[in-house]
């Protein structure tokens, strides 16, 4: 299974509560749901749509998949969310209990465990793995090289400090840039592969 990265991310690299005010506090942010404004159906929607037809899993930290468990049941009927709730779930997490995995196809996998399982799941068949959100899990990932491919919704706004994606190891890594869309908001989508070596 390729590992797929999909993002909303400001031009200064922050990934942190797109979606609403209250979805991630930590730090003292304050511009949850800056990613509104700037949403485009035309190019952000089909390029979800892309993302999740291709998906045979989805992977998450524990605080995007609370995020999600609590909004996407309730929104059944619709296409995508009709998707999103069949499709087979896991969530890294040290602390949900099984019995609080109340998002259908869901599995726990316990954060002890979550590069040797994650890596089994990479290795093994099927559609693809995309994690949304999950900035410490995707902080996880890259230093270990299971990063097949980051979709970045790079969006024209600087919120001055956030939770970011990026590792801040010291080390240099090489991506290759497969495709590119310009939304009418000003959102540029871009598509990186790691390339191999870099």
């Amino acid at each position: 299974m390729r590992i797929v990265i999909t993002e909303f991310i400001s031009l200064d690299g922050v990934v942190q509560a797109p979606g609403g005010p209250e979805e991630d506090i930590d730090g003292g942010f304050a511009h949850g749901g800056w990613s509104h404004p700037f949403f485009d159906p035309e190019v952000m929607g089909i390029a979800f749509d892309d993302v999740l037809n291709k998906a045979g899993a989805l992977l998450f930290g524990r605080r995007t998949w609370q995020t999600m468990a609590a909004a996407w049941p309730e929104r059944a009927g619709d296409p995508f969310a009709d998707r999103m709730n069949a499709v087979p779930k896991y969530v890294v997490s040290a602390t949900l209990r099984d019995d609080e995995l109340t998002w259908t196809n869901t599995t726990r996998i316990p954060g002890d465990q979550a590069v040797a399982r994650i890596r089994e799941l990479h290795e093994g068949a099927g559609g693809d793995l995309v994690v949304m959100g999950s900035p410490t899990l995707v902080r996880t990932l890259l230093p270990e090289g299971m990063v097949d491919e980051l979709r970045l919704m790079i969006e024209p706004v600087l919120l001055g400090g956030g939770k970011t994606i990026f590792p801040d190891d010291g080390a240099l890594r090489t991506l290759e840039l497969v495709s590119t869309v310009t939304s009418a908001t000003g959102v540029i989508v871009c598509t990186y592969r790691p390339v191999a070596g870099g």
